[in-house]
């Protein structure tokens, strides 16, 4: 089977869109979690094949754009201190802070580097002893175990100038902040493809019991995405709320166990700020209190003051579900790729970024 042109079959792919919209009857709001599903939507239209019932609500899935400000003022101070090499991906070299951006601060001469792989840190913590080497991890459950893997090879290797900076996240805990927000409609969800192949399906099944809402852990391809809203499209008209695992080739039910195990041999729930979100208990990861030598925030004690978001931006709006690109008024317009006023413009797997890129609409 070709794991992509199989499933972008356009016969296929339109025989779906028919059965959809003959039997979507009632109003479906559908909230995509992953920020890849969100591009995926855009990218091949689905919008306007799925038909008028069906609404998708964009949410808090991409690690970049739901990234407090706080953080990234946590994460300029440390790579603006001397002697410091700062190491994190490519998408959070971009992201405003309160005083600028770590891209302008390397712009600047601070020594700053994104990073292909987050191995890539021990490599070069041991290439600059005289340095204190930083990793800046974000990303939900999918890159965590890679974060704990650093951790596991940094203490086998007795590196005592590498530490971690954890702004690791999970899936669970907004969804059920975003679903107790009575101002929020939200009937179904797609559930996230890379985040499930570590927790696997099961994760889900509470989340739907209790809000009495079907989830479907989708793959990215255009069939992936309508056989699983055709799945939810089917529980909503019959009144059912079960997980659905169409991405059974690569997820399943209970994860991968060997990940998990090493997450939690490093690492422990924490609360953590989310943009737009606020402080949710329990939805963050940090060291575990006997690792606590390795974390940045302890051993650099940095203390950011107030970090404002800017007041034109609506990111935070619309990672709750409450606003579409379209709502900014600065969207396309001052806040664009090449000048992001907020996050969900920078990531590659931002709500407004997918937008600008497949609609070109402001």
């Amino acid at each position: 089977m070709d794991l992509i042109n199989s499933f972008r079959d356009k016969d296929k792919i339109l025989a779906l869109s028919k059965i959809i919209k003959q039997r979507s009857k009632k109003p479906l709001n559908i909230m995509e979690i992953c920020g890849g599903h969100t591009h995926s939507i855009m990218k091949f239209g689905l919008p306007q094949l799925v038909g008028d019932n069906i609404n998708f609500i964009h949410g808090p899935g991409c690690p970049v754009c739901i990234m407090p400000r706080s953080r990234i003022d946590e994460a300029i101070a440390i790579a603006s201190i001397e002697g410091v090499i700062f190491c994190t991906l490519a998408d959070m070299m971009r992201v405003p802070g309160s005083k600028g951006s770590l891209a302008e601060l390397r712009a600047g001469g601070a020594d700053i580097r994104a990073l292909y792989s987050p191995l890539d840190v021990i490599s070069i913590a041991q290439e600059n002893p005289d340095k204190k080497v930083v990793f800046f991890a974000i990303g939900f459950e999918t890159t965590t175990p890679m974060s704990a893997v650093v951790v596991e090879q940094a203490l086998n290797l007795g590196l005592k100038n590498l530490f971690v900076h954890i702004n690791h996240v999970t899936v669970p805990a907004p969804v059920r902040a975003i679903m107790s927000d009575k101002d929020v409609k939200i009937d179904a969800f797609l559930g996230p493809s890379h985040v499930s192949v570590i927790t696997g399906s099961a994760i889900y099944e509470e989340l739907a019991d209790e809000f009495g809402t079907p989830i479907a852990v989708s793959g990215f391809e255009p069939l992936d995405l309508m056989d699983s809203i055709l799945n939810l499209v089917n529980q909503h008209e019959n009144g059912t709320h079960k997980v659905y695992n169409e991405y059974a080739r690569v997820v399943s039910n209970q994860g991968n166990l060997k990940a998990k195990e090493l997450i939690n041999k490093y690492l422990q729930p924490c609360d953590f700020e989310w943009r737009g979100l606020g402080v949710i208990p329990m939805s963050g990861m940090k060291l575990r209190d006997e690792f606590a030598f390795l974390d940045a925030r302890i051993h650099f004690d940095i203390k950011v003051g107030e970090s404002k978001e800017s007041k034109a931006c609506i990111c935070g709006e619309i990672l709750r579900g409450k606003a579409k690109p379209y709502d900014c008024k600065v969207f396309g317009k001052a806040c664009n790729p090449q000048n992001p006023i907020g996050s969900c413009m920078v990531s590659g797997e931002g709500a407004c970024a997918a937008y600008y890129k497949y609609t070109k609409r402001g």
